[in-house]
């Protein structure tokens, strides 16, 4: 790939960095992005820039958001008195489609991975129950709902929460049926998240 220049070779290097992008892509991507004209090449630049700029994490749920707090946080129709914990902001997206979850939520920002050395400390847990204990929003919240990936790593994640929760008299409850094992809550459709909405169980 040298003959190409080396201007290529940047950007081919930085178009596999991304999360499911391989080499063969990376350069099919970099072929096309060069063969636009320098408009549209420029827009996606700044639309890359500019959210960049403008998304930032809402300080309740730590959602993604481009105002704090969330719309969700902020809307006054959501029922607060149900959180449901997911792993990360494609999860939120992935249960506001069912259209059927009308309370709160609260973003981990990943799950427990031992092997990685990924622990409780390096998400949003602390906050979690600080947010819990609050006395003002605590005696609101009747149930936590854990729709963390049905995967070693989020039952792990999910059993840990439900140890940390229970004390707090706080009902938990855990997704359950629709959601094969191993796989992610982003890639699942509507009708397997609203069963799994409604079959979910106490542990």
């Amino acid at each position: 790939m040298a003959q190409w220049g080396e201007s290529l070779n940047k950007l081919v290097n930085q178009l596999a960095r991304l999360p499911g992008i391989g080499p063969k892509t990376a350069q099919r991507l970099a072929f096309h992005l060069i063969s636009q004209d320098v408009g549209r090449v420029q827009a996606l630049v700044q639309a890359i820039l500019e959210a960049k700029e403008k998304m930032g994490f809402c300080s309740i749920c730590f959602h993604l958001s481009e105002k704090d707090p969330c719309e969700i946080c902020d809307d006054p129709k959501r029922d607060k008195s149900v959180i449901c914990v997911v792993s990360d902001p494609k999860d939120v997206l992935a249960m506001e489609k069912t259209r059927e979850y009308r309370g709160l939520y609260h973003v981990l920002q990943g799950a427990i991975i031992p092997s990685e050395g990924i622990g409780p400390d390096r998400l949003r847990v602390k906050e979690l129950i600080r947010r819990l204990e609050d006395p003002s929003a605590g005696k609101m919240i009747e149930e936590v709902i854990l729709a963390t990936n049905p995967n070693i790593e989020g039952e792990t994640t999910a059993m840990y929460l439900a140890r940390m929760i229970k004390p707090l008299n706080i009902k938990v409850t855990r997704i359950a049926h629709g959601l094969p094992v191993g796989g992610d809550l982003e890639y699942a459709d509507e009708v397997t998240l609203m069963r799994s909405l409604e079959g979910r169980r106490e542990i």
